[in-house]
């Protein structure tokens, strides 16, 4: 394995741990401050301090004429449109299920990859997606077959799955021309005046009143320097250099992550329905990544007799 391939499967992997914890984060500032209020000065912490950081250093690349309408579109599939989705998700479900249904992402690339650049899904993909479907069924559903999760948080968590999507084709144009500190950097900025409307009309007011916590905002610094600076960089890095698809596919441990920290930190139980619904999901998650040529290939090598 070449040296920068093993850096990029470091870098996504820190990605997702940092993101993992964004879960844990998310719900210890909301004891305090409303979604927008937490996204929007979770963006603007995260700007200042790449620009701080970033600027001495020289490796902030300017925008390139006519190339700023997809810096836009990035920064409203993410961080305007998926923190919407996810901030207010995370809110109304528990942090294990909000992060199961975030790594259903991989499975909607296949989708949409199949769709629009004309992939071909096979058997194997289509039975990964029904494992994982099903897993997450599992998850929302009580031993008594009672609904236990909000209708509105699982359908914020899909526009955040949906934007992602969006995100991931959008960014591969932008890395083969800008590397990923000035990617991060530029669409964190631009999701500050995207939201800013937004906290103005509704959470201006609550916050006024609820003012400054110390309890709220050491969780969101940690939002902001990892979840929204050194987790998008990591994961643009991997990007550029192993591709979507193979980047995409890390989201499969967020749960398993996330279901370990929320036990530790928020005393979530741990019930079999989860154990079941999170390895349904992740065998279901790397199913439909498996490609049945290649792994025939595989067979045959292993079983073909030395000569």
């Amino acid at each position: 394995m070449k040296r920068t391939t093993l850096t990029a499967y470091i870098a996504v992997s820190l990605a997702m741990i940092f993101w993992s914890f964004t879960f844990i984060w998310y719900k210890e500032v909301y004891n305090f401050y409303n979604p927008v209020t937490t996204v929007f000065f979770r963006l603007i912490i995260s700007s200042v301090f790449l620009f701080a950081l970033m600027y001495p250093l020289k490796r902030l690349q300017k925008i390139q004429k006519g190339d700023f309408r997809y810096f836009l579109l990035v920064s409203f599939f993410e961080p305007f449109l998926y923190f919407i989705g996810e901030s207010y998700g995370i809110k109304y479900v528990s942090t294990t299920l909000a992060a199961v249904v975030i790594a259903t992402i991989p499975l909607f690339n296949s989708f949409t990859s199949s769709y629009f650049l004309n992939e071909k899904m096979t058997r194997m993909n289509i039975l990964g997606i029904a494992f994982s479907v099903l897993g997450v069924g599992i998850m929302i559903f009580n031993k008594d077959e009672s609904f236990n999760a909000s209708v509105f948080g699982i359908g914020m968590l899909l526009v955040a799955v949906t934007a992602a999507v969006g995100y991931a084709f959008v960014i591969k144009k932008l890395t083969s021309k800008y590397n990923s500190i000035s990617i991060v950097t530029y669409h964190n900025f631009i999701g500050v005046f995207l939201f800013a409307p937004l906290f103005f009309i509704l959470d201006f007011n609550d916050f006024v009143q609820t003012g400054f916590v110390k309890e709220a905002w050491i969780p969101l610094l940690e939002l902001a320097f990892f979840g929204s600076s050194f987790a998008f960089i990591f994961f643009t890095f991997s990007v550029q250099k192993i591709g979507v698809a193979k980047s995409s596919a890390f989201t499969n441990v967020i749960p398993v992550i996330t279901a370990v920290i929320a036990y530790f930190i928020l005393g979530e139980i741990i019930n079999m329905n989860k154990i079941l619904g999170i390895s349904l999901v992740i065998g279901g998650l790397f199913l439909s990544q498996i490609k049945m040529s290649n792994l025939r290939d595989r067979i045959r090598e292993y079983i073909r007799p030395s000569e």
